[in-house]
């Protein structure tokens, strides 16, 4: 049995730290991560249907099981090139008790990552990428960027 003080050494090195599982997604070539608990549904290549006078960044909507799901293009979010691959893949997320479908480019894997490795947004960042980042990770040979989600739907709403 081991000790209250050596389970608490323990934990100060790191041992016990927290974990946050998220889903990688990658668009224009940027690894992002979206945490998992956020994630209702993944995607594949969905018909989508434009919706006039809409703003640029909303692509259209889609139907998902009979629920009417608003399809926003990430890309034109983040000011990226606005060519979606042919096969795009959507993440369904809930927010303010509405679905929203993300058009990404590609879904990853499920990811750990400890929460001692997490970082605040670089101040290099683009401000805008600010704007809907909770910060980022270091991976191998990239970085993560962790999608503040609520905040990414509501800059298509302002």
């Amino acid at each position: 049995m081991t000790s209250p003080a050596s389970a608490l050494a323990s934990a100060d090195t790191g041992e016990f730290s927290q974990t946050k599982n998220f889903l990688t997604i990658t668009i224009s070539n940027q690894i992002f991560g979206i945490p998992v608990l956020q994630v209702q549904d993944v995607l594949g290549p969905q018909k989508v249907t434009r919706v006039p006078l809409a703003p640029p960044s909303v692509a259209g909507a889609l139907n998902l099981r009979g629920r009417i799901v608003t399809a926003i293009d990430v890309k034109r979010c983040l000011n990226l090139t606005s060519d979606t691959p042919p096969k795009a893949m959507s993440v369904v997320v809930e927010h303010n008790h509405e679905l929203y479908s993300l058009i990404i480019d590609h879904v990853g894997d499920v990811i750990p990552l400890k929460d001692v490795d997490f970082e605040p947004n670089p101040a290099t960042l683009d401000p805008l990428w600010k704007g809907i980042s909770h910060g980022i990770y270091r991976l191998d040979k990239q970085l993560l960027v962790v999608l503040d989600v609520p905040k990414l739907l509501e800059s298509v709403n302002s």
